[in-house]
């Protein structure tokens, strides 16, 4: 089989929409609300940046590689947050992009703070081979399907999500929904190649436990995610040593298990990585980057003063 029938194959095994979940999958997902509910935006109460960068699948020619970066600061005056998100995410000769901003009306409930949060942005869509195909590659990789884009397509469409956000100084939990408009993307050759966004659906949650030894810090988290089709469950524990180094392990239900480690500083920079093993018949590892840092801006507060970090 030629290399770019390979890279062919497994583009379409990861793009169709009705055979897998649309949204990128991260093993530190912790680190990642932002992009999944806008309802966390301004939750650290400072002004908070993150970039999480996956290399899934090494050794596959057209393996995902996905980056996202996020950033997010509340506006006090108003009980509200704001935030951005781009997220890039490559597949083989399929590319998409999404950029969204966020907002998030934040008030007191109890104990905690509950943030309501809406985003609007834009979601393109690409494919473009790097060696056009011929309608004998076509027949030769997946059969004669007048479907299959031959040459560069590309679509852009308005993109829309909601989210709600709660967090107690221990614990958060969080419940979202993607792509609510679910837009229809035509980015083949005829009105049969069209597609949409499929709405998925999130629930998240985190606690925070200290160990009667005050050095240590057990955190679960746990992710629930679905398109009413499939569902994906990730759950991860870790533990923080002195509020500076944590290291932990992180289980994706059917797919793989993720060693997890990092460090926070006390001027509000983290730093992780994951090393994952697919479990699944593909038998190849992954790689996970997170760079993130908060600060707070505010001139009556001492310098690096912010609620927590610990759920960027």
């Amino acid at each position: 089989m030629k290399l770019r029938h390979l890279i062919y194959i497994l583009t379409l095994l990861f793009t169709v929409p009705a055979l897998a979940q649309q949204d990128a999958q991260y093993s530190m997902f912790m680190f990642n609300n932002l992009a999944i509910n806008p309802g966390f935006a301004g939750s650290n109460d400072a002004i908070c940046a993150s970039i999480i960068n996956r290399q899934q699948y090494m050794g596959f020619p057209g393996r995902p590689q996905t980056t996202v970066f996020n950033i997010d600061a509340p506006i006090s005056k108003i009980n509200s947050g704001i935030g951005l998100t781009i997220n890039n995410d490559l597949i083989g000769w399929d590319k998409k992009m999404n950029i969204l901003l966020h907002y998030a009306y934040r008030l007191n409930l109890g104990d905690g703070q509950l943030g309501l949060g809406l985003n609007f942005g834009l979601f393109n869509s690409s494919f473009n081979p790097k060696d056009p195909l011929t309608p004998d590659d076509i027949t030769e990789t997946e059969g004669d399907d007048p479907v299959l884009p031959v040459a560069e397509v590309n679509d852009m469409v308005p993109d829309f999500s909601f989210g709600a956000f709660y967090r107690l100084q221990n614990l958060y939990v969080g419940f979202s929904s993607t792509h609510l408009n679910q837009a229809d993307l035509n980015y083949a050759t005829s009105t049969s190649g069209e597609s949409k966004l499929t709405r998925h659906y999130y629930l998240a949650a985190g606690y925070f436990y200290k160990l009667p030894n005050p050095l240590f810090e057990i955190r679960p988290n746990l992710m629930v995610k679905s398109d009413l089709a499939t569902a994906q469950i990730d759950a991860n524990v870790s533990l923080l040593y002195n509020k500076v180094v944590w290291a932990g392990v992180s289980y994706r239900a059917g797919d793989a298990i993720a060693a997890m480690a990092g460090v926070e500083l006390k001027n509000g920079l983290k730093i992780g990585y994951s090393f994952d093993f697919v479990t699944n018949k593909i038998h190849s590892v992954s790689h996970e980057f997170l760079i993130g840092y908060c600060f707070d801006l505010s001139l009556d507060k001492a310098k690096g003063s912010y609620k927590s970090v610990r759920i960027l």
